[in-house]
């Protein structure tokens, strides 16, 4: 099943091209890097995808729900210091999937507790966000998107601000996460490590790419 299909997409900011003739389809389970310098256009890609800019020209079209999307951007301030449990941040996802009913039933817990338990996390459900270092606050932000169901998953530099083996942990969980049918799109500036688990390739700036990652390593990286 075809999840996402971009057709020379194009964003401006004021008179400036952000993204420029952008092209690509994904078929459901697929796992995409998103590489390229600074300024190439990835983050504004994600944020198109995402329905948070709407493009100048091209078109993008969905096989999925927008509400089956999840974004996590690059972290800010607030993100980092958000005052809430764990557990408060993780089940609050399960609320995406309705519009009018607010209370946690029996389901909605019984799915928090497995994506806690998923990405290891289950011992800090009761622990404060604040107090959770950069790995553990992105696994609670994952944990929060699968609780909503989300079969798509848009990762802004996730790893960043991660040590090594923080950044494997974050590698290998994904990893999972996208075994199980979740397609990804994940941007990063790490191409040596991130490469390895991506089924597909997208290259951003004046050596654009789009393939598989064994053309990828055989050619532009």
């Amino acid at each position: 099943m075809n999840v996402l299909s971009c057709r020379q997409i194009s964003v401006k900011y004021e008179s400036k091209f952000a993204l420029e003739n952008c092209s690509f389809e994904l078929d459901a389970g697929s796992f995409l890097g998103v590489f390229g310098k600074n300024g190439a256009g990835k983050s504004t890609l994600l944020k198109s995808i995402a329905g948070i800019i709407k493009p100048n020209s091209g078109t993008l079209n969905l096989g999925i729900k927008k509400n089956e999307i999840g974004y996590m951007a690059q972290q800010t301030p607030v993100q980092k210091d958000f005052p809430a449990s764990v557990y408060e941040i993780v089940i609050s996802g399960t609320l995406c999937k309705r519009r009018y009913f607010y209370f946690y039933g029996k389901n909605d817990k019984k799915t928090a507790d497995k994506n806690l338990e998923m990405l290891g996390i289950e011992q800090l459900k009761r622990k404060s966000f604040q107090e959770l270092s950069g790995g553990q606050k992105q696994r609670v932000l994952l944990a929060r998107m699968l609780c909503a169901e989300a079969k798509l998953l848009l990762l802004d530099e996730p790893a960043s601000g991660l040590d090594i083996d923080a950044s494997k942990q974050l590698h290998n969980i994904l990893k999972d996460v996208n075994s199980q049918g979740v397609t990804i799109i994940m941007v990063s500036h790490d191409i040596q490590n991130t490469v390895n688990f991506c089924t597909q390739v997208l290259h951003l700036g004046s050596k654009y790419f789009f393939g598989n990652r064994g053309d990828y390593n055989a050619g532009i990286a």
